[in-house]
């Protein structure tokens, strides 16, 4: 491998290679995505790390990406293939000068690769606790040890108010369900270990807030997921209750597509943003 504390320092980000590790450092500036700026920095080890590919990018740039084990990585588990190719923070963007340093780098890296396919657990550290951020209709909190749903009464439905605010110990949960804001219906739902019934609609589930326009952004509600989610995996496998979970009613993935189509000829969602979600939905079931 490289000299350890060898840098590369591309747009929004350097990484650092070391003996046993990639540091990824993400800039602060005003144009860097938010998601980096909240991520701060990643030390991913080379366990982690499976593959790497170096591909021409946008207007004379190249990008360096590694490729991270399915499971591990608490904020991609959480993300569920859902985050935009500008919000990976796994992609390295360079001027296409650098293109023969990257492609150094990128071999060097590969040569110290040993691992491949699903990891038993997480390698990369979650974003640490204390996390929160303001849902539509709730104020989120995670502690480390408990996850609190304070409802706002101007969001709130009323099942969520008769049911009042709500606390969570990581012992009774099972997993988390994340829907990114940057899509139709996102939301945050947490799924019970015990694999208890939950209502299908997030609006409708004490166990869930709900996001919308300028809340749940995701750079507050996906390292909050994924903190929570790693919380969870520390006390062991919880696959079973996730995948239960994720299925749906028939019937209510239905009539959700119904809605959506609704919206879609109404002007109110687009083209893709239709295609995204009604693939979405039909995969729940």
């Amino acid at each position: 491998m490289s000299r350890m504390g060898d840098v590369l320092a591309g747009f929004h980000a350097a990484w650092e290679f070391e003996s046993d590790s990639v540091l990824i450092r993400y800039e602060r500036g005003i144009r860097t995505p938010k998601l980096f700026q909240a991520l701060g920095e990643r030390r991913v080890p080379l366990e982690a790390l499976q593959g790497v590919t170096l591909t021409p990018g946008k207007r004379g740039t190249v990008v360096l990406r590694v490729e991270v084990r399915p499971g591990a990585d608490p904020l991609l588990e959480a993300a569920d293939g859902q985050l935009k190719e500008n919000g990976d923070p796994y992609r390295l963007v360079l001027p296409a000068a650098r293109e023969t340093l990257a492609e150094y780098y990128a071999d060097e890296l590969r040569a110290q690769l040993t691992e491949s396919g699903p990891a038993e657990r997480f390698l990369v550290a979650a974003p640490s606790a204390p996390q929160s951020f303001k849902a539509y209709d709730a104020k989120a909190s995670f502690d480390g040890t408990t996850v609190r749903f304070r409802w706002f009464w101007t969001g709130a439905s009323s099942e969520k108010w008769k049911a009042g605010d709500q606390s969570f110990p990581v012992a009774e949960l099972g997993g988390v369900e994340w829907r990114s804001p940057e899509l139709f219906e996102g939301y945050l739902r947490l799924l019970r270990r015990d694999g208890a019934e939950q209502p299908a609609q997030a609006d409708q589930d004490p166990a869930a807030v709900v996001f919308g326009l300028g809340y749940g952004p995701v750079h507050e509600s996906l390292p909050f997921a994924a903190s929570v989610l790693a919380a969870v995996r520390e006390r062991g496998p919880v696959a079973a209750v996730v995948a239960a979970h994720r299925r749906r009613d028939p019937a209510d993935i239905a009539e959700r597509i119904r809605h959506l189509g609704e919206l879609h000829q109404a002007g109110l969602v687009t083209d893709e943003e239709f295609s995204v979600k009604k693939a979405e939905l039909l995969a729940e079931l």
